[in-house]
Formats: C-alpha cells, sequence, structure tokens
C-alpha cells in the first residue's frame, strides 16, 4: 500500500475514503452473522443434517482464515479502487449466488465467495486508515471504525432473527444485494487511491501454504466437539506444520521483497504484544458469544430472537463507546483505558461462572455489557498502537496478520469452550448428576478456563506502551532480514 504521508482529514474530520471503507466493512461484517439463526430452515428447504447445514458458517470462517493472509500482498499490488472494486463485486456475486441456490452445494459455494470479499475489507479499511489519518488523530477514527465494525455483528442475529419472522432464509441475502450495490457506487464515486501500486509476483507456494496451514488448523479446531479428538488434532497438527513452513518460506522471500506476508511486522516489540492481547481478548470474546445463546436457547429456552435481543445492547454499548474511547486514547494515550479494560474482561467472564438456571435476566445483561464495554476500551487502542508501531510499508501486512490471528483465535476459542463444555458434561452425567445441571456446570468451567486466559490479556495491557514508539516512515529494523533470520 502507499507510503505517503498521512493527514488528518481536514478539520478533525474522518476522511472521506475512511467513511465510506467503514461503511462497506459494515455491510459485510454484518452479513457474516446473519446465518446464524437460518440453520433449522436451511435444514428443512435444502434437506441436509443439522451438520452440513452448519457449514455456511463453517465454510465462511475457513475462507476468511486462507484469504486473509494473501491480502497484505495484494493490498500493495492493487490500487485502492481496484482493491475495492474487487471486494465488492465478488461479495455481490457470492451474495446473489447465495439468494438462489437451489441446492445446499451452491449455498455454501455463495457463502465462499462472498468470505472471499469480505477477506480484503478489513485489512483494506484499517491499512488506508494508518496511511491517511495523522498519528495525533488515529484513536478518535479508530473509534469510529469500532462503532461500526462492532455492531454489526451485533445487529447480524436480531435482524436474521426479525427477517426470518415474516420471510425466507433467502432474503437474508436479497435484502443485501440493494445495499451492498448502493454502497459500491457510492464507494467508487468517492474513493480517491491511496498512493501508488507496487510491483511484484505472486508466489503461488505461499497461497497453497496458507491455505492449507491456516485453512487447515481452523477447520481441525471446529471439528473438536467433546468427542473423539484424535481425527482433529491430526488435522491441527498438520495445519500447524503447513504454517510452519509458510513462516520459513516468507522469511526466505523477505530477501527479494516479495513475501506474501511480512513477518517482519512481528520485529516491532508493541505490535507483537498488542498481536498477543487481541488474540487472546479475541478467543475470549467469541467463546463467550458462543456460550451465552447455548445457556439461554438451551437451559433457560428462550427463542433465538429473545436470545439476539438480550445480547444486542452489549454489542451497540461496544460500539457507541468507539468514538469517546478513541478521543481519550487520543489524549491520555493507551493505558488509561487499556489496563482498566482487561481487568473488567476478566471481572465479567469471571461473574459468568456464578450463573445458575434462576440467575436473573438483568444480571446476565450487566455482565455481557460489562464484556463488551471493556473489550471496547482494549480494542480500539491496542488496534492503533499495533499498528502505529510499524513502518508505513508494512501496515497491510500488520492489518493482514491481526485479521488471520482473529480467525484463528475464533476457532480455538469456539473449539475450546465447546470441548471443555461437553466433556465436563459428559463426565458428570455418567457419574449420575443430572443432565441439565451437567450441562450448566460444563458451561461454568468453560467460562472459568476463558476468564483464567484473559488474565494474559492484564498482563500483556501493563506490559504495553503509553504511546505508539516507532516512526511510521522508518523501517522496523535497521537489519530486519538478518536479525528474522538469525535472531
Amino acid at each position: 500500500m502507499p507510503e505517503q504521508p498521512p493527514t488528518a482529514g481536514g478539520g478533525g474530520r474522518t476522511p472521506a475514503v475512511v467513511r465510506v471503507l467503514t461503511l462497506a466493512t459494515f455491510v459485510v461484517i454484518l452479513n457474516e452473522t446473519v446465518m446464524i439463526n437460518a440453520i433449522p430452515r436451511l435444514m428443512n428447504d435444502l434437506k441436509v443434517t443439522e451438520s452440513a447445514a452448519q457449514w455456511v458458517s463453517t465454510a465462511f470462517m475457513l475462507t476468511m482464515a486462507s484469504v486473509i493472509p494473501t491480502t497484505g500482498w495484494f493490498l500493495q499490488r492493487v490500487s485502492t479502487r481496484t482493491a475495492y472494486s474487487v471486494a465488492m463485486g465478488v461479495f455481490i456475486t457470492g451474495t446473489l449466488l447465495s439468494a438462489v441456490a437451489p441446492v445446499f452445494p451452491l449455498l455454501l459455494a455463495g457463502r465462499i465467495v462472498q468470505a472471499c470479499g469480505t477477506a480484503v475489507m478489513m485489512p483494506l479499511l484499517m491499512t488506508t486508515l494508518m496511511t491517511v489519518v495523522a498519528e495525533q488523530d488515529r484513536g478518535r477514527v479508530m473509534g469510529n471504525v469500532t462503532l461500526a465494525i462492532s455492531v454489526a455483528p451485533a445487529l447480524g442475529p436480531v435482524t436474521s432473527g426479525l427477517v426470518l419472522q415474516v420471510a425466507s432464509w433467502r432474503w437474508l441475502f436479497v435484502m443485501m444485494l440493494p445495499i451492498a450495490g448502493v454502497v459500491t457506487w457510492l464507494g467508487l464515486r468517492k474513493l480517491d487511491n491511496i498512493g501508488e501500486p507496487q510491483p511484484g509476483a505472486i508466489d503461488w507456494t505461499s497461497v497453497m501454504l496458507a491455505a492449507l496451514g491456516f485453512g487447515g488448523l481452523v477447520y481441525g479446531l471446529s471439528r473438536f466437539e467433546g468427542g473423539n479428538a484424535a481425527v482433529p488434532g491430526l488435522i491441527v497438527a498438520a495445519g500447524a506444520a503447513a504454517i510452519g513452513v509458510f513462516a520459513w518460506r516468507q522469511i526466505r522471500l523477505q530477501r527479494s521483497g516479495t513475501p506474501l506476508l511480512d513477518l517482519r511486522v512481528l520485529l516491532a516489540p508493541t505490535y507483537a504484544k498488542a498481536l498477543v492481547l487481541m488474540a487472546v481478548a479475541f478467543l475470549a470474546m467469541l467463546g463467550s458469544m458462543m456460550l451465552l445463546p447455548l445457556y439461554l436457547q438451551n437451559l433457560r429456552h428462550l427463542s433465538p430472537l429473545e436470545t439476539g435481543l438480550l445480547v444486542m445492547p452489549g454489542g451497540l454499548a461496544m460500539g457507541l463507546l468507539g468514538p469517546s474511547v478513541g478521543k481519550v486514547f487520543d489524549r491520555f494515550g493507551a493505558r488509561l483505558l487499556v489496563v482498566p479494560g482487561s481487568i473488567g474482561i476478566v471481572a465479567a467472564l469471571a461473574g459468568f461462572t456464578q450463573i445458575t438456571l434462576t440467575t436473573p435476566y438483568w444480571m446476565l445483561l450487566v455482565l455481557h455489557i460489562l464484556l463488551m464495554v471493556s473489550l471496547a476500551a482494549t480494542f480500539t487502542p491496542v488496534f492503533t498502537l499495533g499498528l502505529g508501531a510499524l513502518p508505513m510499508h508494512l501496515y497491510s501486512h500488520g492489518s493482514s496478520m491481526l485479521g488471520t490471528l482473529q480467525q484463528v483465535a475464533a476457532a480455538f476459542g469456539t473449539a475450546l469452550v465447546i470441548t471443555l463444555m461437553t466433556s465436563r458434561a459428559k463426565g458428570l452425567v455418567a457419574s449420575g448428576t443430572e443432565p441439565l445441571t451437567a450441562h450448566l456446570d460444563g458451561m461454568k468451567l468453560a467460562f472459568g478456563v476463558s476468564a483464567a486466559l484473559t488474565v494474559l490479556v492484564v498482563v500483556m495491557a501493563a506490559l504495553l506502551p503509553n504511546r505508539a514508539e516507532s516512526s511510521p516512515h522508518g523501517p522496523v529494523d535497521a537489519e530486519p532480514e538478518s536479525e528474522l533470520v538469525h535472531g
């Protein structure tokens, strides 16, 4: 991506290019969660099993994990308008295919195509933001971005619940088409190219290794269901091995300047700490997002729509606080937000370990809002600090690595909580415990382990600097290649 001096966007306003990209990202991320409530309808309409229907979400996640590692290279090789056109064009194509799919395999193909377009948007947004926004304004602008990308997944299940009350699951895609079309048209009118594309051939071996490695890792993690872990374990091991080979190849390709994913981003200490913090926090967030609906629907017997409405305030609070968090970060730095935020994450997850079959709904609502607000106080400063510690020519690779790790953390968090919950429940049932009590105890154990893991978030938060420590124009290290290879 562009080597161009950042500008604040005139009068303290968010630059038009960032506003357009944020709107587009909101649309594609909203689509990521709208299918959550549609699984029973798909099973009935397309005559598939529940495990097969779940692939509309699994395949989306797998594709994201496989494609995002390539976006760092892609964004440096094409103009801003081209990247935007490709991302939205692919997304609209996948949405149309999903809307008209007469059989399940075509619906699955449509979701995969959608995911390919979605995978480009977040790195494109983050890379552009870091390039065109001056350092002193990044917190405020990143806060506005957080509003959009936090509210979207919160609205997805509620939107699908409302639509499915009155219409077919196909309308989840049909209603998206005109919105995506208008956003694309608006973007092509408003977007200017930022910087100049850089030459460089793509290494197809790296593309294949990224797909096998990150895709295999996410797939293997998604197959842990508390039963036989041998096959998923082998898939995870194979995926991890492929990632190892992928990393080795990127180090070799850095000598010629054309890696698919430039690992020199890891040489920036602040970025590396931010990466660990974001991965663990995201793992905990996705784990809780999986457990809470299971608790509300399976043990408290709420409908999917009621569940969506109960968790929506937390998502809205997270998003609406984004701009305020950003302004506080710009004025006072990260520690005032990230340290209390990380402690709040641990406290909220610890609170969920005390749930019972009669816990008042208002208490669940308060705990969920505390978790989401704490994540809001953490994510915006950490994103900004981490990417701000990189030189400008590595922004796209830093964004891509963050996006890839989020997908892996999401898969790992889901696998972890489901495996812990299921194993604990099965063990208790086998020893004579009543099934409902056993499942509740399994959920409490999963929340407890998530809370314990997020203690690492507190540690990383304490280690982060208050402000970005690196110039956005200089190299991460004077001799990045030799240090990465030999150190």
